[in-house]
């Protein structure tokens, strides 16, 4: 039997999309995949941070590009997006990191039905709308990977988070679907499923009390860094995963053990 030979974790030359690029983990994300090589489209709605992210990519040696972006505009409007991407890219999405999401804190009985179509319709269904639109044209020009972002909040749960959770908890249940469907095509699916991973947003949060009550949980009993992810990142992103598809693939410092 003849063994396969790849090269693992390679990710230079792909064509990748990556949505929520202009802050948090998906400008990370895009710092990665540029170090090694990929050639990058940025889609948000803050063009004016996807724009400072492309010019400090570029500085660094890297290639990337800038979409604007509304993941909750409808399907003409993503699909023009994804079309604008692809002429980016020469024509082919290799891989879309399907990163786009927000989370609405309240406690449940005060939700509003805002509150609920802003998440949902953001985590959710833009992820599908997205994923779908690249998908047709990974049909098209032979395959590729798409890695949809969960959450440790899509199989465990938090107060105040109702419709995240909720919201998660479709992203992995969809991940495996579409794996389902779309492996015919040569288009593997998986997920990353982040825990809590410290950022500017939520750094100060994990210094009180409540914070710490939840690090707790954590059997590492410390945050994770954005770096921490590259590892599922470049993993999934490359032939490395080239037998891995409808996995999510979690990153908590063993949160869900607790």
């Amino acid at each position: 039997m003849t063994t396969p030979t790849r090269n693992t974790f390679d990710v230079a030359g792909r064509g990748i999309l990556i949505t929520g690029a202009s802050q948090g983990l998906g400008a990370n994300f895009a710092r990665t995949l540029a170090a090694h090589g990929a050639k990058l489209v940025l889609a948000a709605r803050q063009v004016s941070k996807l724009e400072a992210l492309q010019a400090e990519i570029e500085a660094a040696g890297g290639s990337a590009a800038t979409v604007a972006m509304d993941v909750t505009s409808g399907a003409a409007a993503i699909d023009a997006a994804i079309a604008e991407t692809a002429e980016k890219l020469g024509g082919r999405i290799d891989v879309l990191i399907n990163n786009a999401g927000i989370a609405v804190s309240k406690p449940f009985l005060k939700l509003t039905e805002e509150d609920w179509d802003a998440t949902v319709d953001t985590n959710l269904k833009g992820a599908f709308l997205v994923a779908q639109a690249v998908a047709k044209r990974m049909v098209e020009t032979g395959g590729g990977s798409i890695v949809n972002i969960a959450s440790v909040l899509g199989t465990e749960v938090m107060g105040n988070l109702v419709p995240y959770c909720a919201s998660k908890a479709g992203v992995n249940h969809m991940t495996r679907a579409m794996a389902l469907e779309l492996a015919r095509y040569n288009i593997r699916v998986n997920a990353i499923a982040p825990g809590y991973i410290e950022t500017d947003i939520n750094a100060s949060f994990f210094e009180t009390e409540g914070g710490q009550k939840l690090l707790r949980k954590v059997a590492q009993r410390k945050l994770g860094a954005a770096v921490d992810l590259d590892g599922a990142l470049l993993l999934l992103s490359s032939d490395a995963s080239a037998f891995m598809t409808g996995s999510v693939v979690t990153v908590d410092g063993g949160f869900g053990l607790a």
